[in-house]
């Protein structure tokens, strides 16, 4: 094998990621020559809806595993947290890459911090996991829909649609996006837990490609494909959607893992936080573990209310 094609979203962060895995394989397989298919998804075309109100993150990955199930590409390299937990037959997910910094970063051009708001300010977010952690400490504040490229969502902020905006760090990080931002402030892990798989890169491949396989498994972090892994088990065993505010993060300090989540309304309210902590030798199933209580605890019905008051104030006929 002397060529391989992967495929990728066009947007630029996607091809900075994409063109980051071809270095890596490039330099570690030299007798082979990496190609990009670009493609643009549904998610990135349809700008002026919420992604719950179009089905959600499979927007992001339908149309690269289209790709390579038609023959067109050996390899796609997703943000692991825009990959649903179900892969299509004929594919997997074989590789998960180290895992770098999960925070959420608070943006403003008029004030240095989340506590620093004023009441009613207006803060530009999409996502139903911030928007439920946001009001669940400041429920005072104006959440307000937020779509587009990175390049967009800085502009609408620059331009004063907003008084601030959350974004992932890690992606403006990898952009160098962060330095024209007056005010810029991580917020911890302990105020907003990330989503499932933030901050790693998942290699998908088809799977009957032995050789695609191990060029894929040499990009593998063993310790981020352990808790994103875990992650991941937890959103498929409690089967929570797009349209629901979810969080959940594992981490591991020694040889202790522990894994934690928070669902709720989107306004902040009925919020469950629960959390397990076990020895990594017990870790199995750890994530089907934390489930399982969040059920006992209510889970699946805050995730029925949730979803039917999500964007609720954005579901006119015309959708």
């Amino acid at each position: 094998m002397n060529r391989l094609v992967i495929a990728t979203r066009a947007s630029e962060l996607a091809l900075w990621q994409t063109h980051h895995i071809k270095d890596k394989i490039e330099r570690e397989f030299p007798y082979i020559k990496v190609e990009l298919n670009e493609i643009t998804s549904r998610g990135d075309k349809i700008l002026d809806r919420p992604l719950a109100l179009i089905g959600g993150k499979g927007h992001f990955t339908k149309e690269l595993e289209d790709a390579m199930l038609a023959g067109e590409a050996d390899m796609a390299v997703h943000s692991l947290k825009d990959v649903p937990t179900y892969i299509p037959e004929g594919l997997e997910l074989v590789a998960i890459t180290k895992r770098q910094d999960q925070s959420d970063v608070f943006l403003s051009h008029k004030f240095s911090s989340l506590e620093s708001l004023p009441m009613g300010a207006v803060v530009g977010t999409t996502s139903l996991r911030r928007r439920m952690q946001l009001l669940r400490v400041r429920p005072d504040l104006v959440i307000k829909d937020l779509r587009g490229n990175v390049n967009t969502r800085l502009r609408k902020l620059r331009e004063g649609q907003y008084d601030a905006i959350i974004l992932a760090y890690i992606g403006l990080a990898r952009l160098n996006l962060l330095e024209d931002i007056p005010f810029t402030q991580k917020l911890p892990l302990d105020i907003m837990i990330p989503p499932m798989g933030q901050a790693s890169l998942g290699i998908e491949i088809v799977s009957s490609n032995r050789r695609v396989r191990e060029i894929a498994q040499s990009l593998n972090d063993k310790e981020s494909y352990l808790l994103t892994q875990l992650e991941r088990e937890f959103i498929s065993e409690i089967g929570a959607g797009c349209s629901a505010p979810v969080a959940v993060n594992a981490t591991i300090d020694g040889d202790n893992l522990k894994i934690e989540s928070m669902i709720g309304y989107p306004d902040g309210t009925n919020i469950l936080h629960k959390s397990l902590i076990a020895k990594r030798e017990e870790s199995n199933s750890l994530g089907k573990r934390l489930a399982s209580l969040m059920v006992e605890n209510g889970a699946l019905d805050i995730l029925r209310n949730a979803e039917k008051l999500a964007f609720k104030e954005v579901r006119p006929e015309r959708i």
